[in-house]
């Protein structure tokens, strides 16, 4: 028998108590392990949903230019609306509106400030109202998509930069020289000569290139005995030699052009833009120098400023940090834009055409409407086969069948059918239901059906659980009272189950809702602008949109995919939202 008094000195001894810290230790060691990893996942969701929403945010809004348009009966036949010049229209409408651009490239520029797609918007008022031919009407032309990432400030804008001096004007044709009496251009002469001198050194690196190529084959020319051999290397050291000497040269000459504090210095593409607006005329500075500059008119000036000098107030100097060379708006287009804001034409609306239409190749007319009817034709046909199935086959697995090696196997088997690859079942899908039993290619059916095979595991799963989960007595009671197995099973059983059924069903359709393969391989990745009206007719579903987009080139589409993955996002909170409800709701504790 052990002595209480020696117990109570054990444990109330150094070593009990150097113990009983390490494992206060270990206990806080383990809880400051699970707050650590609770915080890096939700940093990376909040990570996640930053840079989804972020760039989301570009489609809430969309941009029209709203122009006047004439709508003669020589460019549209009342008798054939729809063969109607409806493009030739929306361009003639902003060649009015900048009737001094000329040129082709100048009015190509011109014509990309709206919509390709916004002509047939024009062509469907006519066709509403035909009695508009003959008129001239305002009408808004939807922005292209470039233009409207421009406006929202993608691309940046010019910036107003601080000046002071008094400017002079001569235009010559379509240049113009300007010169202030203030230092007022300087401002972008740093980062020009830092762009001088590193491509300087860039030269000087090539140049030293050829000298080490110099250097080889002058030892192969020592070491050469045959004339012809030493002809050739000789030749070959002339041609480094020449090719270094020019590279030098270069190098000197930018490295003297920026050393030089007065003369005019050449802006290319890759530099900053600069620009000097003067009243409602705009100026693109070509060549700079602390007070001088040269450049091309994108906007006629005022003939004031060319009869004298323009006060510091009537001029304005902007910066754009952005080179023109990395936007897919130029200088033209963003002083043209600039003019038509400030004549109140350019305005910016809720976007309800991206929750309203189908599929586009072009950006800004592009929605998702026809993916999310596609994704509900897809998940109604999965709910009707995937459910009824999945409940009746767990109520006989847990209800009916007998307990031996055969449901043993397969109970085996649709546990292992629910960690098996979405793929799969695309690749299943596509032998069975498409090449056996002709199912048409990207059709809600087809996509359905595969993925009712792969919610069928969970949906049964969960709902063994559910009804494993009702008591005994239950069963007991109901037998007792005469009714029969059957009886207990759909009168009982189920309905006392069902919040467990339905909880696990939704997660299944959740899961079905956001896959992407096995859609792909029955063929629902096909481009789709139409809204499809029923199971048979071609459709995509909003993963497979995303997937799409995501794929596309135009900066437009990235926001657009940003903007389709909140929304599918939406639709899986909601869902996954709903099962904790009925859980919640429904659920009796035994």
């Amino acid at each position: 028998m052990v002595d209480m008094s020696t117990l109570s000195a054990h444990h109330g001894s150094a070593a009990a108590a150097g113990k009983m810290r390490k494992r206060h230790f270990a206990q806080m060691r383990l809880q400051a392990y699970g707050i650590a990893a609770l915080t890096l996942a939700g940093l990376a969701l909040v990570a996640l949903l930053w840079s989804v929403v972020g760039k989301a945010a570009l489609v809430v809004t969309e941009s029209y230019i709203t122009l006047p348009v004439t709508i003669t009966p020589d460019e549209v036949d009342p008798a054939n609306l729809r063969a109607g010049n409806w493009e030739g229209l929306r361009k003639d409408a902003l060649r009015d509106a900048f009737p001094e651009v000329t040129g082709r490239t100048a009015r190509r520029a011109l014509g990309d400030l709206t919509s390709g797609g916004s002509g047939y918007e024009l062509r469907d008022r006519v066709m509403a109202d035909p009695s508009l031919i003959g008129q001239t009407i305002t009408f808004p032309f939807l922005a292209s998509d470039d233009v409207d990432l421009y406006l929202k400030g993608v691309f940046g804008k010019p910036e107003p930069m601080a000046h002071s001096g008094t400017l002079t004007v001569t235009v010559k044709g379509d240049k113009a020289e300007l010169s202030s009496t203030a230092e007022d251009f300087a401002v972008i002469l740093p980062a020009i000569h830092a762009r001088l001198n590193a491509d300087a050194d860039e030269l000087r690196v090539q140049a030293g290139r050829q000298q080490r190529g110099i250097d080889v084959v002058t030892e192969d020319l020592a070491a050469a005995t045959e004339a012809s051999v030493k002809e050739d290397l000789q030749k070959r050291i002339d041609a480094y030699v020449a090719a270094r000497d020019q590279l030098i040269a270069r190098a000197e000459a930018l490295e003297h052009s920026a050393d030089l504090q007065d003369g005019l210095e050449k802006l290319s593409d890759a530099d900053s833009s600069m620009l000097v607006r003067i009243g409602t005329g705009w100026v693109k500075i070509t060549e700079v120098s602390a007070n001088r500059a040269h450049g091309d008119i994108l906007e006629p000036l005022p003939a004031a400023a060319t009869r004298g000098d323009v006060p510091p107030a009537d001029w304005t100097l902007l910066i754009n940090d952005s080179p023109e060379i990395t936007r897919r708006v130029n200088d033209a287009q963003g002083a043209w834009l600039q003019s038509l804001e400030d004549r109140g034409a350019v305005e910016r609306v809720f976007n309800w055409r991206f929750l309203t239409s189908g599929n586009s190749r072009e950006a800004e007319l592009a929605g998702i409407w026809g993916a999310a009817v596609g994704s509900f034709w897809t998940m109604l046909v999965t709910f009707c086969i995937a459910f009824p199935i999945g409940v009746l086959s767990a109520v006989y697995l847990e209800e009916f069948a007998p307990k031996n090696r055969f449901t043993d196997f397969i109970e085996v088997n649709i546990n292992n059918l629910a960690a098996v690859p979405s793929i799969v079942f695309g690749l299943l899908g596509l032998a069975v239901f498409l090449n056996v039993f002709g199912i048409p290619r990207s059709a809600p059916l087809a996509g359905g059906l595969v993925l009712a095979l792969m919610t069928l595991p969970t949906i049964i799963i969960a709902s063994r659980a559910a009804i494993r989960a009702v008591p005994p007595s239950i069963r007991d009671a109901a037998l007792g009272l005469g009714a029969s197995k059957l009886q207990t099973s759909f009168h009982h059983v189920i309905p006392l189950g069902m919040p467990g059924i339905l909880t696990g069903t939704i997660i299944g359709m959740a899961q079905a809702l956001g896959e992407t393969a096995p859609l792909i391989m029955i063929g629902m990745v096909a481009f789709i602008t139409g809204v499809p009206g029923g199971f048979t007719d071609p459709a995509t579903a909003l993963p497979v949109q995303v997937y799409l987009w995501s794929d596309f080139p135009e900066r437009a589409f990235e926001a657009k995919t940003a903007a389709a993955i909140c929304v599918l996002l939406l639709f899986l909170v909601i869902m996954n939202a709903l099962a904790v409800f009925l859980r919640k709701r429904f659920e009796r504790r035994w």
